[in-house]
């Protein structure tokens, strides 16, 4: 079997036969088309069309070829005869599978009842010098799938239709929050402090400016700033950075989904989720119940059908552990009875109370909860941006949707008081002293804003990664997301053949 560079050099030495033999140009500015080639089928038999796409299967018999062309809307059979075609058949002698081709010709159904375009004329679209993945196995690797997702898009039907509905899924959230009555806002990614959720940031330095910015973590501070300023109902779809590590739940990069609303409060924003999970389900004509693989890989059912259930967190706690968690008030006090249990996780010494409590509730608890479910009833010490709980001033008023282990969904009524959320800042400072990395910045800018006045705000928060990772199916959050990060990056030496010709060799050690 020839090697890929050996390809790679026939297929340049096609590119330069249809120059000479054909006074083609390989690479055309553009083809005018008149139908995708998922629209021809519905056609009348005989019907002009000038189609286009990649060539991604093709027999050669002679005075007769077929090939399968592929687009966006799907994938399409072309008949090429040389008594139709004539000259131009030499055109397909120099096409690889992979390079692009349009077919101008008419709807045509052959004996065996396929759909087809008939060619009467070839144009080159453009060749490629890589070969595609066997089309039968597509790609087993999973670094390549994610670090080449072109190739497994072209390979595997099921890639290219789940970030399809990705898309169909993100277009059906707009609409439903511009029918609700919100606008779509956009706040800074850099900010002078990395705050809104309790993780560890991506730093780097503004020269211009001469000081140190953080890649954001959360939209929370500036949406919520936004409300203080007078906007009634706001929403952001975009990326959140933290510098974690990697697993099948979190990716350092992913999209995040907020909203805030004045007036609300946190029970309103649980119906208001059920409402939106209700309208993308009917919308993207998705079934209620699904199937999802647990911990240990056993298929379990989910039925997203509303209500869903709720379940009290301090309650579900001390039915798991023992411990009734609104009782600690040390840390290390915790820390010892924890390992009287025999419960331990990474870094637990140097962990504030509010790590320990939520290290625990992901270790234990968790990991058993298939859901869907609404958590509530959050010690304070665990949400530094959220309301206090008024008939318990040791809780919150915040909620979380829980699905087969992962967090989908968290919300809260906000904390306007300006005084108390500097005085939960400044706790959170003094944890991050100690050592605690899960600890929360602080912002004084937002204290500031909170000083003029804020009315009752309610926020919430959605992994849109996590969410469509559960509604296709996958495990593993790198399979919905188009080009995730993998391991470090091949670079691809150049070397100068000659004058008229370089080519490139992987060369993982390079630079």
């Amino acid at each position: 079997m020839a090697s890929e560079q050996e390809l790679r050099t026939v297929r340049l030495e096609k590119i330069q036969r249809l120059k000479t033999e054909e006074k083609i140009n390989p690479y055309p500015a553009k083809y005018d088309r008149t139908h995708l080639l998922a629209e021809v089928p519905a056609l009348k038999d005989g019907t002009l069309v000038r189609v286009a796409g990649r060539l991604i299967t093709y027999r050669n018999m002679g005075k007769l070829a077929f090939g399968k062309l592929f687009d966006e809307s799907g994938k399409l059979q072309a008949v090429f005869l040389r008594d139709e075609l004539g000259e131009q058949m030499q055109i397909m002698k120099k096409v690889d599978l992979g390079d692009f081709v349009g077919v101008e010709g008419v709807r045509y159904t052959t004996e065996r009842g396929e759909n087809s375009v008939l060619a009467k004329k070839v144009t080159f679209l453009g060749k490629a010098l890589l070969p595609l993945p066997e089309k039968f196995h597509g790609l087993a690797d999973e670094e390549t799938k994610q670090r080449q997702r072109y190739l497994d898009l072209i390979s595997d039907e099921a890639t290219f239709q789940r970030f399809k509905f990705r898309s169909d899924f993100i277009r059906t959230l707009r609409e439903f929050y511009w029918a609700e009555g919100f606008r779509e806002v956009e706040t800074p990614t850099l900010l002078h402090s990395a705050t809104g959720a309790a993780a560890r940031p991506y730093a780097t330095h503004n020269n211009g400016l001469d000081m140190d910015v953080y890649l954001r973590i959360s939209h929370e501070l500036p949406l919520k700033e936004l409300i203080v300023g007078g906007f009634d109902k706001v929403f952001e779809i975009g990326k959140a950075f933290r510098n974690e590590g990697v697993d099948p739940s979190h990716l350092p990069e992913h999209t995040h989904l907020e909203h805030y609303c004045a007036y609300w409060d946190f029970e309103k924003n649980i119906e208001f989720t059920e409402k939106m999970f209700a309208y993308f389900f009917e919308k993207l004509k998705l079934e209620k119940k699904i199937k999802v693989a647990d911990k240990e890989g056993k298929e379990q059912e989910v039925d997203f059908s509303t209500p869903w259930k709720r379940e009290n967190f301090v309650e579900l706690m001390r039915k798991e552990t023992g411990l009734d968690i609104l009782e600690w008030t040390d840390a290390d006090e915790l820390r010892k009875e924890l390992k009287k249990k025999k419960i331990v996780f990474e870094k637990m010494e140097e962990m504030s109370l509010a790590s320990l409590v939520d290290n625990l509730y992901k270790k234990v608890l968790r990991p058993k909860l298939i859901g869907p479910v609404i958590l509530y009833g959050y010690p304070k010490y665990l949400q530094p941006l959220a309301r206090t709980n008024d008939a318990d001033n040791r809780l919150v008023d915040q909620f979380q949707l829980v699905v087969n282990g992962w967090e989908l969904v968290k919300a809260y009524s906000e904390l306007v008081d300006p005084v108390d959320q500097a005085e939960r800042f400044a706790e959170q400072a003094g944890a991050m002293a100690e050592g605690d990395e899960e600890a929360m910045a602080g912002d004084s800018d937002f204290i500031t804003a909170l000083e003029h006045g804020a009315p009752p705000i309610s926020g919430w928060g959605m992994g849109i990664d996590r969410t469509l990772a559960i509604l296709t199916g996958q495990t593993n959050l790198r399979e919905v997301v188009l080009f995730p990060h993998a391991s470090r990056p091949k670079r691809r030496k150049i070397v100068q053949i000659n004058a008229k010709c370089v080519c490139f060799f992987e060369c993982p050690t390079l630079f």
